[in-house]
């Protein structure tokens, strides 16, 4: 059990690291307001990316496969990690968790087989479907 000095010690500690904190970020922001360009351009608030001027516009449709290839991208990301913390109990696991995650990993691949073979990881279109339309 913490006694009174202890909490009041806690308490001024984190008081400090708030107050510090905000001061930086509020130092930051002045610092930036006072140093920044006062430049009146017409491009000024044009977008600009990697030296290249922007052409168009932002708001294009993408393929809904963009978006699954990011979503299976993530979902095997996540794996990955359960598979690190994994390895780094493997002592404690024992062969029980050598079998589990020989158990995970054949699902995964499984998985991963099964996106391969229906096409959801390809780009764009086959070049047979292209040819059987015409």
């Amino acid at each position: 059990m913490l006694t009174a000095t202890e909490v009041i010690d806690y308490r001024w500690a984190f008081a400090t690291f708030l107050i510090a904190a905000i001061g930086l970020c509020s130092l930051m922001l002045l610092g930036a307001f006072f140093a920044g360009g006062r430049a009146r351009a017409r491009a000024k608030h044009t977008p600009f990316e990697s030296g290249i001027n922007s052409l168009g516009t932002a708001r294009i449709r993408l393929s809904a496969k963009f978006y699954l290839v990011a979503m299976f991208f993530v979902i095997f990301d996540v794996e990955a990690l359960y598979l690190y913390a994994w390895s780094i109990s493997i002592r404690e696991n024992g062969w029980s968790g050598l079998i589990e995650a020989i158990i995970f990993i054949v699902v995964l691949l499984t998985s991963l087989v099964y996106l391969v073979r229906i096409g959801a990881l390809d780009w764009a279109p086959s070049v047979r479907s292209k040819q059987q339309s015409h």
